[in-house]
This record gives C-alpha cells, structure tokens and sequence, in this order.
C-alpha cells in the first residue's frame, strides 16, 4: 500500500501545482474577454495561443514534465525513503535526488518562470489577460497530461522513461 500511496502523493502535489496556478491565472485571463480588443491584440491572442499550447502543453509538458514527473513518482514508489515519500511532489518535479542536469533545468526553470510572472504583472489588461490565456492553456494541457501518462503507468505497472536519478541509485521503475 505504501508504494501506491508514495506514487499518487508524488503526482498529486505535482498536480496540485499545476491546477493552483490555473485557479490563480483563470480570472485575469477571463476578465480580458470583458474588454474591446484591437486587430493587433486579436492577432497576437491567436498566434500566442497557439504558440503556448505547442511550445509549453504539448513540448514542454507532454513530451517532458509530465511522463518525468510520472517516472520519478514510479521511481519513487519502488525505492521509497523517508525524505523522498514526505516531499514527494517536490521530488516528482525534480527538485532534489535528481541528476546534475535534471537539478539544473529544474530549479533553472522555476526561476524563469518566477522572473516571467513578475514582468508580465506589469502589463494591462487586456494583454495580461491574453498572456494568461496562453499560459492556461498550456497549463491545463500538463495537467491532463499528467493524468494521461500517471493512469497509463498505473494500469500498465510502471514507464519506460528515464527518472533522471543519480546513476547509482538507478534500479528498474518497470512495475509499481
């Protein structure tokens, strides 16, 4: 049992991360729509949906985030330590126990990511509103995607995807 409890816990602060910044980014995005847009505006809505949805929902999450997220939880599951179980999500995301270039890219792209929401807080609306919009976009896109690869290695009992865990501590995360 305990295994299971370690793999949904991972998940689901990962999860939780990710719908928590949708719950904060939803009214602003929707308060745009209340607004008069200009051509410019319409145009720019239309290619950085796109654009976001692409780049952050489906190469960002579905092809990165969330199938490693999904394997370190796995990973987790079978070789179960203390610290690990209890900070599990921040462990799934990749923040601690991860590879040199793992820690890197994640901790790299949190900081970024705190960076961007900073600038765009600065911007009017409706343009922070059209950001935002982009940006749950592709955030909606990793959390159903999460939930795609976490219900697909649960059923199938396990991922082929790399955990990105120091090398010596790599055994299988073939089965939960």
């Amino acid at each position: 049992m305990r295994p299971v409890i370690a793999y949904f816990w991972g998940i689901g602060g990962a999860l939780y991360v990710l719908v928590y910044a949708i719950w904060g980014l939803y009214p602003r995005a929707a308060d745009a729509w209340e607004m008069e847009w200009s051509p410019l505006q319409w145009s720019f809505a239309g290619i950085w949906v796109v654009f976001m949805g692409y780049t952050e929902g489906y190469r960002g999450f579905q092809l990165g985030f969330s199938p490693r997220v999904v394997a370190r939880s796995t990973y987790l599951a079978r070789n179960p330590r203390g610290l690990h179980l209890l900070f599990a999500p921040f462990f799934c995301i990749g923040y601690f126990f991860a590879t040199r270039r793992r820690l890197m890219v994640s901790w790299c792209l949190t900081i970024g990511i705190v960076v961007v929401v900073q600038v765009v807080r600065l911007l009017e609306q409706p343009w922070r509103g059209i950001v935002d919009m982009g940006v749950v976009l592709g955030l909606a896109w990793g959390s159903l995607s999460v939930l795609y690869f976490a219900l697909r290695a649960f059923i199938d009992g396990g991922t082929e995807v790399d955990p990105q865990v120091p090398v010596a501590s790599t055994p299988s995360t073939e089965a939960l």
